[in-house]
């Protein structure tokens, strides 16, 4: 059996999710799976640089981009010490990096991951497959969300419609038919305006099951300033990415208001945002899918679940378990299935999600240095 190790840290840049996987034609099989947690100072710079990137340079990119591929071959190597494995033992890494900056929509569009992939063959010993957002836009594509083809692979099936939804830093929806065309994209904000609130009013990294949130009244002024940024309303393909929507996107949005709302209620208000636009996105399909299955640091905000059932009357909300895999691992599992279609010259695009021009492979191939 050949195993690959699937490598991403996403949008909430919290830390470095590693899997050990394998693949036949019955699923996945997850040998090992680890998290690794960013050091504290470099997700600060991670965060800023993610907020705000027009204020870093050059230096700080370069900086960034080999120090993430460090912690990133940390989460490697402490997944082969768990699991028994060698370095020979595995076939290739998939690795997306982290996104500091996704702009589809520039003139040229382009993408930046952080992550340096020649540092972490290098460092692992392993051959890297990463760049995979690239191809997809040299076709015109958004190069994103990539995990689409994966999510067919793995949750596919011809005798029901599905439909997965990721909640990480943002929100991206995968329609799965029994019969006809995947399709996908970003629907929104997900964890990412929540964390930044509750970091502001709180001090602490996260609202844990959306508690806070839950405690708070939705504010009905702020909700509508939010729904009407011209983004929820624009037919896909898209993508969208933590630059947008930042906490100055929410400070905005606030500061033309009135009546100010009391902390904890921007956050029960920025709850039902996210909620509210997964629910619209899965709405304005052909048909409503009977159920969703949740991915993603999203699954555990029990707040947030609670009101997407609440907009998704007749859909069961359930997690990817439901299915085989755990909602944690989904994003990494399906990086190791992208360098494993990468290798084997097959497409990992789906243009019905990205709007490219072709299906193709993504990824370049990055191979550790031959000791003499």
């Amino acid at each position: 059996m050949t195993h690959y190790i699937g490598l991403i840290s996403g949008t909430s840049m919290d830390s470095v999710d590693a899997v050990l996987a394998s693949f036949d034609d019955n699923g996945v099989t997850l040998a090992g799976t680890h998290a690794h947690a960013y050091p504290d100072a470099l997700r600060a710079e991670l965060l800023a640089a993610g907020a705000a990137p027009q204020a870093a340079t050059l230096a700080d990119f370069g900086r960034l981009h080999v120090r993430v591929a460090q912690e990133f071959a940390v989460a490697a190597c402490d997944l082969l010490a768990a699991t028994g494995r060698q370095p020979g033992d595995i076939v290739a890494i998939g690795s997306h990096g982290q996104t500091v900056l996704h702009a589809p929509g520039a003139e040229p569009p382009f993408t930046l991951q952080a992550g340096d992939p020649g540092t972490l063959a290098a460092l692992t010993g392993i051959a890297v497959v990463a760049d995979f957002r690239n191809a997809d836009m040299a076709l015109g594509g958004q190069g994103a969300p990539l995990v689409p083809a994966f999510h067919q692979f793995a949750f596919g099936s011809p005798a029901e419609d599905r439909a997965l939804v990721n909640i990480g830093g943002i929100a991206n929806v995968t329609l799965l038919p029994g019969a006809g065309a995947v399709t996908g994209f970003d629907t929104g904000p997900g964890n990412t305006l929540l964390d930044d609130w509750y970091r502001r009013c709180q001090g602490n990294a996260f609202d844990r099951g959306g508690q806070w949130a839950a405690g708070g009244t939705v504010h009905a002024g702020l909700l509508a300033a939010l729904q009407r940024d011209p983004y929820f309303a624009a037919p896909p393909p898209k993508s969208t990415g933590t630059d947008y929507f930042c906490g100055a996107w929410l400070d905005r949005a606030l500061a033309g208001l009135d009546d100010k709302p009391a902390d904890q209620d921007v956050q029960a208000t920025v709850s039902e945002l996210t909620a509210a636009t997964i629910a619209d996105a899965l709405a304005a399909g052909s048909r409503t899918p009977a159920l969703l299955a949740v991915c993603g640091g999203g699954a555990h905000n029990t707040d947030l679940v609670a009101r997407l059932r609440g907009h998704l009357p007749g859909t069961t909300v359930d997690t990817t378990s439901r299915w085989g895999i755990d909602p944690d691992w989904v994003e990494a599992t399906a990086f190791a299935w992208l360098a494993r279609e990468r290798l084997a010259g097959r497409p990992g695009n789906v243009p019905t999600v990205t709007g490219a021009a072709a299906a193709v492979p993504l990824g370049g191939v990055y191979l550790p240095p031959r000791s003499e």
